[in-house]
């Protein structure tokens, strides 16, 4: 499975000889490829290409006019007098590199997906997947044909969800790892990407309570834990871990209770992160991807799961959260 999305860095000298010698011959010769003008002005001391590919692939590359390197950008083969580059994030290039690049993509994803083109913010956060090697029709495909794992709801209100949420910059440090957590897989996994999104969805509860959140927090187990949430000007910070059940109609587990106690069994017993971190941390179950008539049954049981504290909720692309929770949970949240 590739990567999300990421930049090339090469260090060496360039010009538009090398690019069309070492690079558009390489690719042309391997898949079948033609140069173009990129569609937006190149950025300011660089020259820019655009290389489109006969099997659809895309790839950008800009080099600095006084030979002080290039970077490349795309979701193809990589030509061989690139092999040994150093990759780097869209924020940890250039900016003015990396906004020329993202505006690039962002008009071909929304003339490719124009139902996308109303998400802007969503649109961008997702293009280290939405453009990737492998994922970009499977991660596409979930957000335009299962509403982003929301059961039995409207592709854009799902969207007009996540976009709102995304635009509050919550996790704009911490993009790459977040929008790589969609994966890039060429096939699409529901249960994956649907987990995925539950990671997001307990981030939208804990910034709803006013939290500041922090993905992927290391503990001293060798684990990594999903989140640290703290509020400013408030002593004590909290170590949160997410799992998302299946709805038990995809699930050998016949009842909303049994799904989610097979599904925090994985983490609180053996070799999942809350047994080997041994307690502190406070279980998120989402269990989102439930029907109204699965939720409406685990509501009126409220059953344990196999951690304390724990918080059990469902979050609708309305914005309705409902939920329970067991134990002392440290966290102030209002269902």
């Amino acid at each position: 499975m590739a990567h999300p999305l990421r930049f090339r860095h090469s260090e060496e000298t360039w010009s538009a000889e090398r690019v069309r010698s070492q690079l558009l011959a390489d690719l042309d010769d391997n898949i079948g490829a033609t140069a173009t003008s990129p569609w937006f002005k190149a950025p300011p001391g660089y020259a820019a290409q655009r290389f489109e590919m006969d099997n659809g692939d895309l790839a950008l590359f800009a080099y600095d006019e006084t030979g002080a390197g290039a970077y490349w950008l795309g979701n193809t083969e990589t030509p061989s007098a690139l092999w040994r580059t150093d990759k780097c994030t869209f924020a940890e290039a250039p900016f003015e590199v990396s906004r020329w690049a993202q505006r690039e993509l962002l008009a071909g994803l929304h003339e490719e997906a124009p139902w996308l083109g109303e998400y802007r913010y969503l649109s961008w956060f997702f293009l280290p997947v939405f453009y990737s090697k492998d994922g970009r029709e499977t991660t596409r495909e979930f957000f335009r044909e299962h509403a982003a794992g929301f059961p039995d709801a409207d592709r854009e209100d799902a969207l007009a969800f996540y976009d709102d949420f995304l635009k509050t910059g919550v996790f704009e440090e911490h993009r790459h790892v977040m929008a790589g957590k969609l994966g890039t897989s060429e096939y699409l996994d529901l249960t994956r990407t649907a987990a995925a999104m539950g990671e997001f969805d307990a981030a939208w509860l804990l910034h709803e309570a006013g939290y500041e959140i922090t993905p992927e927090i290391e503990v001293a187990t060798g684990h990594s834990l999903d989140f640290r949430a703290e509020r400013p000007g408030e002593d004590g910070a909290y170590l949160v871990e997410v799992t998302r059940p299946l709805p038990p109609s995809r699930r050998s587990a016949g009842t909303p209770a049994a799904a989610i106690r097979d599904t925090v069994d994985t983490k609180a017993n053996g070799d999942g992160q809350l047994a080997a971190h041994g307690g502190g941390a406070t279980l998120f179950v989402d269990c989102s991807s439930f029907p109204d008539d699965d939720w409406a049954a685990l509501l009126a049981e409220e059953p344990e799961v196999q951690h304390r504290p724990a918080v059990v909720f469902r979050v609708r692309p309305t914005g309705v959260v409902e939920g329970y929770t067991k134990g002392a949970v440290p966290l102030e949240l209002e269902f």
